[in-house]
């Protein structure tokens, strides 16, 4: 039993003692009874402030603990929140290197229109002249040279492509693109329909370039460049050879459609 409890039990029990054995008197119970009232009513104030700290205590556990997860909340967000501007930073940085090469390669293209804008008047005064083109100045960007000749080549000026891929020969023969550069030219002759050339280039290709992506390209115009000149058995046989060394490329099913057209079954 806790200790108030006991003592207010005690106290309770102080006046039936005195009335038992007589040595007081009512006056003297009166009082004491007023004391005990007194005593119960700081009882019940000491037991509802006991009861009022409990629950303050439990509050305070309760905000220390959502404290404490708002706090790691926080710290969460925070993290998040650096995670994400390192990504933006890295964007921005990626952003303004593009924009950078973007300029560069606005001022090589421009550069580059000048340089064709010679070669273009040189090569309309070679052909009304009824001459051969001058050389060309080098370019000193082998990549704005070959886009320049591509460009030319797609859209039908051949004469240009070819003056262009092999200004590009001249002025940079071991770059990666030189095999690539001798095939258009070989393209340029036979879209002209200058079979015998086209064949030529085709074949240098060949020699100068054996570990070249455009080999088995090359053996398959070189063959429709036979056909088309009316050599069907020279034509035949480098359709057979893309067949027989690239047998799973696409120039392999094309050369096998063009046998097939032939009414020649394949290798």
């Amino acid at each position: 039993m806790p200790r108030v409890s006991r003592f207010l039990a005690a106290s309770l029990l102080l006046p039936v003692a005195f009335s038992i054995i007589g040595c007081v008197s009512s006056r003297d119970i009166e009082d004491i009874q007023a004391q005990l009232s007194d005593i119960q009513r700081q009882v019940l104030q000491l037991q509802k402030q006991t009861s009022s700290k409990e629950e303050v205590t439990d509050l305070r556990d309760e905000i220390a603990s959502q404290t404490e997860s708002l706090l790691k909340s926080e710290a969460d967000v925070q993290v998040s929140v650096q995670g994400l501007s390192a990504q933006i930073d890295q964007l921005q940085a990626n952003l303004e290197d593009t924009n950078f090469r973007l300029a560069q390669l606005s001022q090589q293209i421009a550069a580059t229109n000048q340089e064709l804008k010679a070669v273009r008047t040189a090569l309309g005064a070679s052909a009304g002249n009824g001459g051969t083109s001058q050389p060309v100045a080098p370019t000193s960007d082998p990549q704005a040279l070959y886009q320049t000749a591509y460009n030319d080549y797609l859209r039908g000026n051949y004469d240009l492509a070819v003056l262009g891929f092999r200004q590009y020969l001249e002025s940079f023969p071991d770059t990666e693109l030189a095999d690539n550069a001798s095939y258009w030219i070989g393209e340029s002759y036979y879209s002209q329909g200058k079979y015998q050339q086209a064949i030529r280039e085709f074949d240098g290709i060949l020699r100068r370039y054996p570990r070249s992506d455009k080999l088995a390209s090359a053996l398959l115009k070189k063959g429709y460049a036979y056909l088309e000149l009316g050599q069907r058995e020279q034509g035949v046989v480098q359709l057979q050879h893309v067949i027989r060394e690239y047998p799973s490329t696409d120039e392999a099913n094309l050369a096998r459609q063009r046998m097939r057209d032939l009414g020649i079954d394949g290798p």
